[in-house]
């Protein structure tokens, strides 16, 4: 199944190219078709060709080899972590090496004193929240997926908690990556604030590998809180649900997550979680801080919900009580696709003020359901971000081309109410045409050249945010 996109141009790897990998990292460099179309997989629907050849990265120097070798011989080099990408970012749209960092997967330093920590890219998010839970201390950006820390970097991932948290631009201090010449830079540092010069460090935050190869981050963390509560509430409508989240962030309560769920989501982890929930409008939150706070925060919620119609409220106080509710929001994605054994789905995420945010969801719905596609929503409705998931049999390109219709409506009428055409998602290849719509041409051409300044060459998973 094709997504609407130009053919895709696979030039054939040079040979030198190919024996100096094997010479410098033997069975690390694979050529086997099993191993490169693992590398040239995500979930998205792009069907783009696999990488020519797989390197497996243990160290910096490593990345800074490859990149070299690649910029010698001008062939792309495309970073891989996690594979969990959902709007093709990984994909060899020009063919060449897939450089995977997972094996980079150090936890450097914990700076407890200064609640920072220094990580390798192939690190995950589980990972170190384990590795924090004995100091007292968790990383708080979960965009669902146990994505790798240099991933969400590069794509600038969110998730559950932003709302609190905030996102990966605001939480990763400093950086080193490999730029298209194979040199090793480091920007930022461990201090909270710095006025020195341009901040290379969140120009790469979101750079989806097109500017270097991250091998290092320095994050933030935060104090695990002294309670944790979380709570459901279904609603008669979408409307009513969205309006609680609304009027709890205007009240300014400090709510840390606050999650949508349609009916059709909740009935799909009903089915593969067997939780029993009732099948409407659903928000799932929850409360970070003392015992009190926690208490008052969660009594201003319920208050707020009743008056829009919210029922069936159930609390979770207990880490294994909120551990399955939290489960079932994240195997929504994977839940949902069972509604339609053997589907694809398009998902796609647009975020507007959070005013805005029912009448773009009402009108969204409106129109898939008017097409008869299957769907479901979930959203992280507490900074106005929602993810619509289209099913589609791969056997019906129709529904492919019904899909993309429908999402560009969507992402049309989230710019049009001063949104944006990703909330965290990315550009990756699918939004591309989406781009200047929402910033205009002169920034795209500024972004183009900063591209084209760092990357003269072209090398740096091209045919990403923009086409070449």
């Amino acid at each position: 199944m094709n997504a609407p996109h130009a053919p895709f141009a696979t030039p054939p790897l040079p040979v030198a190219l190919l024996d100096a990998l094997r010479a410098d990292f033997a069975d690390r460099c694979s050529t086997a078709l099993a191993v490169r179309e693992q590398h040239g997989r995500d979930e998205s629907v792009f069907d783009v060709p696999p990488p020519q050849a797989v390197v497996f990265a243990t160290c910096e120097a490593d990345v800074a080899r490859v990149v070299a070798l690649c910029a010698q011989h001008r062939v792309p080099v495309i970073p891989y972590g996690a594979g969990s990408s959902l709007e093709g970012h990984l994909l060899a749209v020009q063919g060449g090496i897939s450089l995977d960092v997972s094996r980079m997967n150090a936890i450097l330093r914990i700076d407890a004193e200064d609640l920072t920590v220094t990580v390798q890219p192939g690190v995950t998010r589980r990972q170190l929240n384990e590795a924090l839970r004995h100091e007292g201390l968790f990383f708080p950006i979960d965009p669902g997926a146990d994505a790798s820390l240099g991933g969400m970097a590069a794509t600038r991932a969110s998730g559950t908690n932003a709302v609190r948290y905030g996102t990966m631009r605001e939480n990763v201090l400093a950086l080193r990556f490999v730029n298209a010449n194979g040199d090793i830079v480091r920007s930022g540092s461990r201090a909270r604030k710095s006025s020195a010069g341009y901040d290379l460090t969140r120009l790469l935050v979101g750079s989806e590998g097109t500017l270097g190869v991250i091998t290092e981050l320095t994050v933030k963390v935060h104090p695990l809180p002294e309670a944790v509560s979380a709570a459901v509430c279904s609603f008669p409508s979408i409307d009513a649900a969205v309006q609680t989240a609304m009027q709890v962030i205007q009240l300014g309560v400090p709510i840390a997550r606050c999650e949508l769920l349609d009916a059709n989501a909740i009935k799909a982890v009903n089915a593969h979680d067997r939780l029993g929930l009732k099948e409407a409008p659903m928000l799932l939150m929850e409360f970070h801080g003392s015992e009190a706070g926690v208490a008052e925060q969660a009594a201003v919620v319920q208050d707020v919900a009743a008056d829009h119609g919210g029922e069936a409220f159930e609390w979770a106080t207990t880490p294994e009580a909120r551990t399955r509710l939290w489960t079932a929001r994240h195997h929504a994605y994977f839940s949902g696709l069972q509604m339609r054994p053997g589907c694809r789905a398009v998902t796609t995420d647009t975020c507007v003020p959070i005013s805005r945010l029912a009448e773009i969801i009402n009108a969204s719905i409106a129109d898939v359901e008017a097409a008869g596609l299957p769907y479901f929503i979930v959203g992280h409705v507490g900074d106005g971000n929602f993810h619509m998931a289209y099913l589609l049999d791969p056997a019906l390109p129709g529904e492919l081309a019904t899909a993309e219709q429908l999402s560009a409506q969507m992402v049309a009428r989230a710019i049009a109410l001063e949104g944006t055409c990703t909330g965290e998602h990315g550009i990756g290849l699918h939004k591309q045409r989406f781009l200047v719509d929402e910033t205009g041409e002169q920034a795209v051409a500024m972004m183009r050249a900063v591209k084209a300044a760092m990357d003269p060459l072209g090398i740096m998973n091209p045919g990403k945010i923009f086409s070449a």
